[in-house]
């Protein structure tokens, strides 16, 4: 067991030495973030996160708000579709975490984090996280990251040593730092996601962890010492190119396990989203024994998976039929959904009950024929 005074908090992280990924032309040539306008609460712009944030993007224009959750021309706009992509890579905003809320996961992690980002700079066609803010929902930077980490700090110390082992990890409590954005792609911005990183390293019984569908080097110079976990997002190739626009290759967040373990992190997988549609068996066959062929030996033998099946939502349907219809042929499947009302009270479809559960055997036996190594920690 430890103490609070041995956990501090508060200590900010420098940036590496060293030219970054993120100031690169190649990074630049990507156009992920090409920040043209920032929306800014004023105690955001004045602490010095927002500050280094704003001197980094000295060409945008500033507009001030008095809440990151309110902004009309960007937030309830469905009129914005049109021009999705463009808003998610030319519009930033700055806030701070007002709710330092801990809650209960048993899923993924034990407990989701409160996030020092909400929003993402890519487009996926089925994501969730746009309906939280209208649709219109382009990277939500916490300035305050120094709250969340003393938060989650407190939270680690009362919980103690974990006594049992979980799905989630046999020996240590689990924190997802990433429900509702990407960390590798909020790295491209600023430190949030470094100082989470160091944080964690100094918490001997807890863990951080994140999904991504975005390979970013500098998160290499970091130093997790196996106390944060990457969860690399896969599916097959066809799909993502058609569903995850602006979002790594498939076969680059492969090839990147290796490098992340060799860094530090502990290394899983999300089979995610899994779409139903013709072909689909033999697509995951293929991309599993891809995985097979190219993973090096120390990335299995500490490897995991989720399989999360497809849930999608009538409101983002009709926003996708505005900005890229092609995605809806594969993901809105009416005669194979059904409603599902999520955690937060909204009505999503899904796989019907049936549907679902003979997908999930199906995904079952792929892994134990193609990629047996792989353990499957719970299928969602």
């Amino acid at each position: 067991m430890f103490g609070i005074e041995e956990i501090r908090t508060g200590r900010e992280v420098r940036r590496p030495e060293g030219p970054l990924f993120r100031d690169s032309p190649r990074a630049r040539a990507r156009r992920m973030l090409s920040v043209r306008e920032i929306h800014a609460e004023p105690g955001a712009a004045a602490s010095p996160r927002g500050r280094r944030i704003l001197a980094d993007f000295p060409d945008a224009e500033v507009v001030f708000t008095d809440s990151h959750w309110r902004i009309p021309q960007l937030h309830g706009n469905q009129g914005n579709a049109e021009r999705w992509v463009r808003i998610k890579s030319t519009v930033l905003v700055l806030g701070e975490k007002k709710t330092l809320t801990v809650r209960p996961n048993g899923r993924s992690a034990d407990w989701i984090a409160p996030g020092a980002a909400n929003g993402c700079a890519m487009a996926c066609a089925y994501c969730y996280v746009p309906r939280r803010k209208g649709y219109a929902n382009p990277i939500t930077v916490f300035t305050n990251v120094d709250r969340i980490v003393a938060r989650l700090a407190r939270h680690v110390t009362a919980q103690g040593p974990k006594k049992e082992p979980n799905q989630c990890d046999p020996s240590a409590w689990v924190y997802d730092i990433g429900e509702n954005n990407d960390c590798s792609v909020d790295a491209l911005i600023c430190e949030n996601t470094a100082e989470l990183v160091d944080a964690f390293t100094r918490w001997p019984t807890a863990k951080a962890s994140f999904a991504t569908k975005f390979v970013n080097p500098d998160l290499l110079l970091l130093e997790p010492r196996g106390r944060t976990r990457v969860r690399f997002s896969v599916m097959p190739p066809d799909d993502s190119r058609l569903l995850d626009v602006r979002t790594s290759p498939v076969e680059d967040r492969i090839a990147a396990a290796g490098d992340f373990l060799d860094a530090g992190y502990e290394v899983h997988f999300n089979l995610s989203p899994v779409v139903i549609r013709p072909g689909w068996e033999s697509a995951w066959a293929d991309l599993l024994r891809r995985m097979d062929d190219v993973l090096p030996p120390r990335v299995k033998e500490q490897a995991a998976a989720e399989v999360i099946m497809l849930t999608h939502n009538a409101d983002l349907h009709e926003v996708n039929l505005a900005w890229h219809p092609r995605a809806e042929d594969a993901i809105w499947r009416p005669g194979l959904q059904q409603p599902k009302r999520s955690e937060n009270g909204s009505w999503n479809v899904r796989y019907r009950n049936d549907v679902k559960a003979a997908a999930v055997e199906t995904v079952r036996a792929l892994v134990d024929r193609h990629a047996p190594w792989l353990t499957i920690r719970y299928a969602f």
